[in-house]
C-alpha cells in the first residue's frame, strides 16, 4: 500500500492532508525522515505521524442515504453508484452489502468486511428489512392479511414469507419483509393488484437509517450497530 494512501485510511485523512503531512516531515517510517508519498509499504513496516505510531486500518462499516437513481454496484457506465457518493480514499475499500433499486431510496451499507457482508445477506440469517411503500390504491385490510400470510408472486410456485405491514395512511404502509426475491416490494402489492409509487428502506435487521443523513450523505456505523449483524 502507498504511504499517502495508508495514511488516509489509517488516521482519517484525505490524500492531500496525507501528503503535507508527509511534505512538512511530520512521517517516518522504520524511523527514516522524510519517505516519499508514493512509498509502498510492507505490512511490518512502522510508520509515526510525529512520533505516534500509525495502525493499519480495520474493516469499514458505513451506512448511507441512497438517493434516487443512485445503483447500488461497485461501477456502472450509465449511472452514478453508491461508491460515487463517497470519498475517492473510501471508494476502493468497500462494497455495497445488498442492493436497493435505482428508484428505491434509503438505508444501505456498505462494508470491506466479506463475513459480516454474508450475514446481512444470507437467507439462512433472515435479517428484516422495513420499508415505506406508497400506493397507487388503498390498501384494504383484506390486501393486509395477504400480505402478513405470504403472496404468490408472478412467474414463482413459492408464496413469500409472512410479511410485518401497519398501515400508516390508506395508501402507504410500513412493510418488513424476510427475504430478497427480485423486485420483491414491488412484486407483492402487485399480487394485490396494487402499484408501487414509492419505495424507501428505513431499516435493516436492528440499523436504522440516521434521520440526520441527507439523501447522499454517510455515516461510520457505531460498535453496537455493526455488532447487531
Amino acid at each position: 500500500m502507498r504511504l499517502d494512501y495508508f495514511l488516509a485510511h489509517s488516521a482519517g485523512l484525505t490524500r492531500k492532508e496525507a501528503k503535507q503531512l508527509i511534505s512538512r516531515g511530520a512521517v517516518t517510517v522504520e524511523g527514516e525522515a522524510k519517505p516519499k508519498a508514493n512509498l509502498q509499504l510492507r505490512p511490518d513496516q512502522a510508520v509515526t505521524v510525529h512520533g505516534e505510531r500509525v495502525q493499519p486500518p480495520g474493516h469499514r462499516y458505513l451506512m448511507l442515504h441512497k438517493p434516487v437513481d443512485v445503483v447500488c454496484s461497485t461501477e456502472d457506465p450509465g449511472h452514478r453508484t453508491v461508491l460515487d457518493l463517497l470519498p475517492p480514499e473510501l471508494r476502493t475499500q468497500v462494497h455495497p452489502a445488498g442492493r436497493l433499486d435505482r428508484d428505491t431510496t434509503g438505508l444501505v451499507l456498505l462494508t470491506s468486511d466479506g463475513q459480516w457482508s454474508h450475514r446481512l445477506t444470507s437467507p439462512n440469517h433472515a435479517c428484516g428489512k422495513r420499508y415505506r411503500v406508497q400506493c397507487a390504491y388503498p390498501v384494504n385490510d383484506k390486501d393486509m392479511q395477504a400480505l402478513r400470510e405470504g403472496v404468490l408472486l408472478r412467474g414463482e410456485d413459492k408464496p413469500t414469507l409472512p410479511a410485518q405491514v401497519e398501515r400508516l395512511d390508506e395508501a402507504c404502509l410500513l412493510l418488513t419483509i424476510r427475504e430478497g426475491r427480485y423486485h420483491q416490494v414491488k412484486r407483492m402489492l402487485a399480487a394485490c393488484g396494487n402499484k408501487v409509487l414509492g419505495l424507501h428502506r428505513e431499516q435493516i435487521g436492528e440499523i436504522q437509517l440516521d434521520a440526520a443523513l441527507a439523501p447522499g450523505e454517510y455515516r461510520a456505523l457505531t460498535e453496537d450497530e455493526v455488532a447487531s449483524i
